[in-house]
């Protein structure tokens, strides 16, 4: 309780400072003489510009620059580059945690001295999966994180676990040079056959290097090395759904780029029209965020062993409902074709902040707006797409490859709306059922090869020490997870009796 009390008075603070530096549109230098510096005030002159500014950017012709079926809405008020983007574009993709976590995770990082650009937390060990079961011993806790900082044992709690870091790095062969030489013990014998062996070997599989059981600073940790380059094609391409995955789900950013934060919104509302996509037109929040949280974890080739626990999934959401609204509900609101059943705003913190709420949500199942959902999905998952809905439908291979043209990305200098056409939309309009398990198909074909080869890779990166443990670890999960789903089953199964009786 006292864990949640501290989050939501953090959440608290970051809302109180959003309102209080939202930035005022600048006044027109011809208006500034004459005109009050008032927020929101307008002349009759200034309304009827705007108003015939409006129409023009709207005609059809010359000045069509959107052209009709442009569904966003533009923001005339934008008067230089320098505002562009938004100073708190991708602030949705920033959760909020104890700061002093925060700080000490930051600090981590300083005992690098290769360049990391990027960096983000993730898992159990910065967002709880779970409410501790029962209170452990300080030496127990040291057995995990040997001088955990305060922060962090406030923070776990009774279930230390390994903190999990992504680091984003410019140069990869340079990176694993610099670092071999500060941090040797951090890798295993492949090593000593270079840097350059070492950057090949990353490229394998999803393009991760990761050092498991790594001790720095007092914490138990576990960094996977990735070039900002592969990052940022997962998360617009959905290539390998590898990175892309995790960033679907809330992690902590230490260090941020502009290029990745730009990539991962349009990873976010790709994750938002596929879950659409799998969900009918009514639907829950909690629904919404399951679906998105568990497709980077189809044909993961760990849920199929008893390795992970197959509640997993449900509990990243049940545990993590304002980590996950702060993330998507601001993209939702922009999104033309799903809305919220209530009134629910974005600045209300009793609802923001309520891990209780779960909203109901609905969604506009109109052909065309959902044909323009399958044409906005990333291009190498919707080319996958493509070719499972041209088997199903028999479309000749000539006017496939016509169709695939067309919706090539590829426009040169243009800007352009995608807008799906008659196979979109076809697809769109599929059975229901047909259409998830086709969807649900595709995200498994894209996740399974990566990661079956990055688990694979993780033998000779990490070394046989490190790697059954981790086994022996992910066991342990399984064993639990197993154990409280039969717990669950059993006092369903009792509340039924007495139903009956």
């Amino acid at each position: 309780m006292a864990n949640r009390l501290s989050s939501r008075c953090d959440q608290q603070r970051w809302l109180s400072e959003t309102k209080s530096t939202t930035p005022t549109p600048p006044a027109s230098p011809s208006l500034s003489s004459t005109v009050p510096s008032t927020p929101g005030f307008t002349t009759p002159s200034s309304d009827s510009s705007s108003s015939r500014a409006r129409k023009r950017e709207s005609a059809k012709g010359k000045f069509n620059l959107y052209g009709d079926d442009w569904e966003d809405t533009v923001d005339f008020a934008i008067q230089s580059f320098d505002q562009l983007p938004h100073r708190l574009f991708g602030a949705n993709q920033h959760m909020i945690i104890n700061y002093e976590l925060k700080e000490a995770l930051r600090l981590m990082l300083r005992q690098f001295n290769a360049p990391i650009v990027y960096c983000f937390a993730y898992g159990s060990g910065v967002f709880p999966q779970e409410d501790a079961s029962k209170p452990i011993t300080e030496a127990e806790f040291r057995a995990v994180h040997p001088k955990p900082p305060d922060a962090l044992v406030k923070s776990q709690k009774g279930s230390p676990k390994m903190i999990d870091f992504i680091f984003g790095v410019s140069h990869v062969q340079h990176w694993h040079s610099v670092n071999m030489k500060q941090h040797r013990d951090h890798y295993s014998g492949i090593a000593s056959l270079g840097s350059g062996f070492v950057s090949r070997v990353q490229n394998w599989g999803a393009g991760v290097y990761f050092h498991p059981y790594i001790e720095m600073n007092g914490m138990l940790i576990k960094y996977g090395v990735t070039s900002i380059d592969n990052l940022v094609t997962d998360l617009s391409t959905w290539d390998s759904l590898y990175l892309a995955g995790r960033l679907q789900k809330p992690v902590k950013i230490l260090r941020d780029h502009p290029q990745v934060r730009v990539a991962n919104q349009r990873n976010l509302i790709a994750a938002l029209r596929t879950a659409l996509l799998l969900l009918p037109p009514n639907f829950t929040e909690e629904e919404l965020y399951t679906a998105i949280s568990g497709m980077s974890y189809l044909g993961d080739p760990r849920m199929s062993l008893p390795t992970e626990n197959k509640s997993k999934v449900d509990n990243i959401v049940k545990n993590n409902m304002v980590h996950f609204r702060r993330l998507y509900a601001p993209l939702i609101k922009t999104l033309p074709n799903v809305t919220f059943t209530e009134n629910v705003r974005l600045d209300d913190e009793d609802w923001v902040l309520n891990p209780l709420a779960n909203t109901k949500l609905e969604q506009d199942m109109d052909p065309v707006k959902r044909g323009n959902m399958v044409r906005r999905l990333p291009s190498k998952f919707r080319s996958r797409l493509y070719f499972r809905y041209q088997k199903n439908l028999s479309i000749p291979k000539e006017e496939f490859s016509r169709m695939m043209k067309e919706a090539s990305d590829e426009e040169g200098a243009s800007v352009q709306r995608h807008i799906g056409g008659e196979f979109e939309r076809r697809i769109a309009t599929d059975d229901p059922k047909q259409l998830r398990q086709v969807v649900r198909r595709v995200i498994k074909q894209t996740v399974n090869w990566p990661s079956t080869v990055t688990s694979l890779k993780g033998l000779a990166t990490g070394g046989w020490g490190r790697t059954l443990r981790y086994l022996r670890e992910k066991f342990e999960k399984w064993s639990k997870g197993r154990a409280q789903e039969k717990a669950r089953k059993s006092a369903a199964s009792e509340a039924e009796k007495e139903k009956s009786e």
